[in-house]
């Protein structure tokens, strides 16, 4: 069984009945401790996303920038480069969902790596959730670009006589781009965790921290790939010339 975080604990404890108020709004029936550890964690990934800007907000200065407003000029300069990249010079507009959606997995990613807490990125209902929402999203701004008629004329290829063909193969690549999406975050997560977990158990400091790196580092190409393919799905589903 897999043990029980301090943060899902206090919720468990203090909070069953809101827990259970959730599920009850989804259909699921009620539990004794409803809270499981992922979404704790993703709760407290989103509060310290929303106190963080709340903090930078006013304290923005075109005269006297802080070192929290470079790290974010930073991470806004690669974003809407990324950005420009894949989708084009309509791309700026598609950056609330490609920063979020970053931000939000590349936090999930590193916040396992403080004693105490877990990734919920390891629990495949968290990456799904964002695959989801990524399908969701670029077909709607496919849908709202282009068109109904359009955007889905896509589905049909170049060619009229192509369509039969071409529709199943369009529709099945389509509905696995979610589970692509989920099965790669997850599995890259899990298997740093355990990896780093398994070296922590076994040796002491120096060889430990190297694996850490390492989890750091995949935590950050992780968010970076998922962030990369949604843009590339937006590209597809915006482009004119698709």
């Amino acid at each position: 069984m897999h043990e029980e975080i301090w943060l899902a604990k206090l919720f468990n404890d203090n909070l069953p009945g809101v827990g259970n108020a959730f599920l009850k709004l989804v259909g699921m029936p009620a539990e004794p401790r409803p809270w499981a550890g992922f979404i704790v964690m993703q709760l407290l990934v989103a509060l310290i996303l929303i106190l963080l800007f709340a903090f930078l907000r006013p304290r923005l200065s075109m005269d006297r920038p802080g070192k929290l407003q470079h790290a974010f000029e930073l991470i806004y300069n690669f974003v809407h480069g990324e950005s420009e990249d894949a989708v084009g010079h309509g791309g700026a507009k598609f950056m609330p969902f490609f920063g979020t959606l970053f931000l939000f997995i590349l936090l999930c990613n590193l916040i396992g790596i403080i004693p105490g807490f877990e990734s919920p990125t390891m629990t495949p209902s968290v990456p799904a959730g964002c695959a989801i929402a990524t399908f969701c999203y670029y077909n709607l701004m496919g849908l709202r670009e282009q068109g109904v008629g359009k955007y889905l004329a896509q589905f049909a290829g170049p060619m009229p006589f192509l369509a039969p063909l071409m529709v199943p193969i369009e529709l099945i690549s389509h509905m696995a781009r979610p589970l692509s999406l989920t099965v790669r975050l997850f599995a890259n997560m899990y298997a740093g965790e355990q990896v780093t977990l398994v070296f922590l158990s076994l040796t002491y400091f120096a060889v430990p921290a190297i694996f850490m790196g390492l989890h750091v580092f995949v935590s950050l190409l992780q968010a970076y790939i998922f962030m990369l393919l949604t843009m590339m799905y937006v590209s597809g589903a915006v482009s004119h010339e698709h």
